[in-house]
């Protein structure tokens, strides 16, 4: 299982890059730019909370602990060197631009130590990275317009669509239209975090308000059926975390019959496998793969599914997507013509 999720060409569609930093990172860059950091014994101390809030404190400072061009260009190129070596072949990744900026950091100083990681990846790895910044939506809808003013003037092959994160209970999707409507109109993809802390009518509300072309988390859509039914007619992809429900959610066991992804699995919705924010979660690309396997009993046949599924909600432009599908295609087959091999002694 171990070889086979990590030789599992994939995409990574849900993975935020303050949440990729590695615990020594975040520490050797927080004593040198002078962040002040809660008490702890070993480094991994830090990464420990239970619920989203926390999270979200932790996640600031990370965050805040990024200043040069340099820092940015290493928390990126570890992050992609992480997904790398998890078998992943193409990732689009979030990032906050106005947490930094409101450190007083340019967003030319972020942009330009982000885009030479992506850069640097690609050459070293071979693995292809998309940007996407993304809107605290705790913020005012003032600072979202702001936001765009940033961003849009940045747009580019590399940064290629808008998402919307944080908070989402206290913080829903449906006054951020507008934002979203000057974002699609410049020719940004779209996406938000929906239906994880806030209700079903918030995967609602971002699709028919929004506009958005897929879900994050989107775990509470399986409360209204007729939107269940809608998103699996329309083909909506939900990029959905587990180790990120079972430390930061109410959702503890993935073993459960009524776990959400369970739910959604079921009920034929199309589901993409992510990391979130994978050390901060003591996780990876393939990890998630095979958490799912063994928590929800699943063959390898449904796991080169998700596979698949990731190319097909990817942001990529049709000719590289049908190309990259027809190679995967071929060599999921054969991972699985190894893998479903009777084993010999000899």
């Amino acid at each position: 299982m171990d070889q086979f999720t990590k030789a599992l060409p994939k995409a990574e569609l849900h993975l935020h890059l303050a949440g990729a930093v590695k615990a020594d990172t975040f520490l050797k860059l927080a004593r040198k730019n002078g962040i002040a950091l809660p008490k702890f014994g070993e480094v991994e101390e830090l990464y420990r909370y239970d619920n989203l809030v926390d999270f979200l404190q932790i996640y600031d400072l990370v965050a805040r602990s990024v200043v040069s061009a340099d820092d940015f260009h290493l928390i990126t190129y570890e992050a992609l060197a992480h997904v790398a070596n998890a078998g992943g072949r193409y990732v689009e990744f979030f990032f906050s631009p106005q947490v930094h900026q409101d450190a007083g950091i340019s967003y030319q100083t972020m942009f330009s130590g982000i885009l030479k990681a992506m850069d640097d990846a690609e050459r070293d790895f071979g693995l292809v990275s998309r940007l996407i910044p993304a809107i605290n939506r705790e913020l005012t809808i003032d600072r979202a317009f702001e936001f765009l003013d940033l961003v849009l003037p940045f747009r580019s092959d590399k940064v290629i669509g808008i998402g919307l994160d944080y908070d989402e209970e206290p913080f829903p999707p449906a006054p951020f239209k507008l934002v979203y409507d000057r974002a699609k109109n410049a020719g940004m993809r779209l996406t938000a975090h929906a239906g994880e802390g806030g209700p079903a009518a918030n995967v609602r509300d971002a699709l028919d308000l929004l506009s958005v072309e897929r879900i994050d988390h989107g775990y509470r859509v399986i409360e209204d059926a007729g939107l269940v039914a809608r998103c699996i007619d329309e083909g909506i992809a939900f990029t959905v975390c587990p180790s990120s429900t079972v430390i930061l959610t109410h959702w503890r066991d993935l073993t459960a019959a009524d776990h959400p992804i369970r739910t959604m699995l079921d009920a034929g919705l199309k589901l993409v496998v992510d990391t979130d924010d994978p050390p901060m979660l003591q996780t990876d690309l393939a990890k998630e793969y095979r958490l799912l396997a063994e928590t929800m009993a699943l063959d390898n046949r449904t796991l080169a599914e998700f596979a698949l599924n990731s190319l097909d909600a990817a942001w990529l432009d049709d000719s590289t997507k049908r190309d990259w599908r027809a190679s995967w295609s071929a060599e999921i087959d054969r991972l699985l013509a190894r893998a479903e091999q009777p084993s010999t002694n000899s």
